[in-house]
């Protein structure tokens, strides 16, 4: 639609977009795909996309949410520029109001917002006009006036425009423009009392900043009328904005809804709004998601006009993807048994020490290696010992030979068990002949383990995360989403062995724990490590039965 306009020479062939939050809470992923779509047709078209803080109502917002999403929009990737905001065109937006008095369509009602909302009739119900609907305008231009003086109590009159209270479309059943609301704004004080409405100021702040393309999610379809009426009936200071609509973005076991997200961090169900289990920019950074995956997973599934739900495992495949390449490997056991090698070297009766050089990135081999000690003992994954093995386990167990990654084959021969009975050591011998990790007879094994020395391990908390919502769409079967909560939705593991290496890793970086997934550093706590994703990757598995055979 756009490049329509564009070679028609509509506006001038000039493309002008703007994203327009309200500083009420915190930006999440749905945000991140209007974002995509403002500020990227803007760059496509060579034209500016401009960030106007829709700051109407008061109650609700504040400094601190403004500048944090002015800090997720650079995050994301794009230039938030100098913002403005509604609270820029107040005085705008009332000498137009005032005009719209003047002219008879707007009007004065002094009935409570119950009976307003009831006379607004509903869908295949006509309205019922409003007995102050016929009240002279010079009436309604001195009451409107008095009520920004603030003569009038709170809620005891509005600003309504005079439409068609018969119309099929409810919102041209003489919306609300204004109404009285007594409440300090983070900006301008407690300079006005009076507020206007989301609808009333859409439009005309377009229109005052020049935006040509005004793209807003679906259901604001039925909006579009009502913004097309305001700015006919206005002298506008430039080209008329068009509204465009495309879907939101919906993703499977994802709730982006900011009221039951304020509820999360207010009951304590997470641990605040940058939680990693949320879906909020803030969470999503903590989890180390990279900011180009959510970009490109925002190109990939487009803008459209249906809604639909995207599955939250299609997300997680740009992750991956992108961190494939970049994410430095690590080695971290999770779940710590003690590997004991009886024929390992000592001098003196001390365990020697070797250094192994490990590539940091397989990927890319400009990361170089990095060195990692290897000694006498070590920690290894405890599901990577099976005392009686199951079908198909091909890591270690007793009599069995595997390679420990870029080190040394092994053989366990023995175990050493508590009084409970549990294995607590597992003892084997290492082949000398073996260093780098292949066999010089070409013997083969079929499995490689990752370990860690246990004199140099550095301990880690490590979070371990699945969906917040057990249920693909959560609230479905009974319209609370928050009934679809999952209780087991983090592990805390406290007693993780990391190679050395790790307690370097700077604040906020992804680092891949070979074989275990993608973990980001913490921003704050040192040593705490999230997990962003795991290795496997769930949305090719979910595309392959989809293709296959009925």
């Amino acid at each position: 639609m756009v490049q329509r306009d564009v070679e028609a020479g509509t506006y001038g062939g000039r493309v002008q977009t703007r994203f327009p939050p309200e500083p009420n809470g915190h930006l999440h992923i749905g945000h991140a795909k209007a974002i995509a779509a403002d500020f990227g047709i803007a760059q496509r078209f060579g034209g500016v996309c401009n960030v106007r803080f829709d700051d109407t109502n008061p109650d609700t917002e504040e400094a601190g949410y403004a500048a944090s999403i002015l800090e997720d929009i650079a995050w994301l990737g794009f230039d938030p520029g100098t913002p403005v905001h509604a609270s820029d065109y107040f005085e705008s937006l009332y000498n137009w109001a005032v005009s719209l008095i003047e002219k008879g369509l707007a009007y004065v009602d002094e009935q409570d917002a119950a009976t307003i909302s009831a006379g607004r009739g509903g869908f295949g119900q006509p309205g019922v006009e409003s007995p102050f609907r016929d009240r002279p305008p010079a009436e309604s231009l001195d009451l409107f006036r008095r009520m920004r003086a603030g003569e009038f109590a709170d809620g005891s009159m509005v600003l309504r425009a005079k439409i068609d209270m018969m119309s099929d479309n409810m919102q041209l059943r003489d919306p609300v423009m204004y109404r009285i609301r007594r409440a300090h704004h983070f900006r301008t004080g407690d300079e006005w009392c009076i507020y206007p409405t989301y609808d009333w100021a859409h439009g005309q702040s377009d229109a005052l900043e020049g935006v040509t393309h005004s793209m807003c999610t679906l259901e604001f379809v039925d909006h579009r009328p009502l913004y097309d009426w305001y700015l006919e009936h206005l002298d506008l200071p430039s080209d008329t904005p068009r509204q465009y609509e495309f879907a939101r973005l919906e993703l499977t076991h994802t709730v982006t809804s900011k009221r039951r997200l304020a509820q999360l961090v207010a009951e304590g169900t997470v641990d605040g709004w940058d939680d990693p289990r949320l879906p909020t920019l803030r969470g999503l950074r903590r989890r180390g998601y990279p900011p180009s995956a959510i970009r490109s997973f925002c190109a990939a599934i487009g803008i459209t006009k249906t809604n639909s739900r995207h599955s939250i495992e299609e997300l997680e495949s740009h992750v991956r993807t992108e961190l494939n390449q970049t994410a430095q490997r690590r080695m971290a056991v999770l779940h710590p048994l003690k590997l004991v090698i009886e024929n390992w070297p000592t001098e003196n009766g001390v365990p020697n020490v070797e250094w192994f050089e490990i590539p940091n990135n397989p990927e890319n081999p400009d990361d170089g290696v990095r060195k990692v000690p290897f000694s006498g003992v070590l920690y290894i994954e405890a599901e990577d010992f099976a005392e009686v093995p199951p079908p198909k386990f091909f890591r270690l167990t007793i009599g069995r030979e595997v390679r420990l990654r870029g080190a040394y084959l092994v053989t366990a021969t023995a175990v050493v068990k508590d009084p409970k009975g549990e294995i607590i050591e597992v003892r084997a011998t290492y082949d000398p002949a073996t260093r780098g990790g292949s066999a010089p007879d070409g013997r083969k094994v079929r499995s490689t383990m990752h370990w860690v020395s246990a004199e140099h391990a550095v301990p880690a908390t490590v979070a371990l995360y699945d969906h917040l919502f057990s249920a693909e769409a959560p609230g479905e079967r009974t319209g609370e989403p928050l009934d679809d909560l999952n209780p087991n939705s983090r592990e805390l593991i406290t007693d993780a062995k990391c190679e050395p290496i790790l307690a370097k890793t700077p604040p906020g970086a992804v680092v891949q724990f070979e074989r275990m997934g993608y973990f980001a550093a913490d921003p704050t706590a040192p040593m705490l490590f999230h997990r962003t994703v795991k290795l496997r990757d769930e949305w090719a598995k979910i595309q392959a039965r989809s293709k296959a055979p009925k």
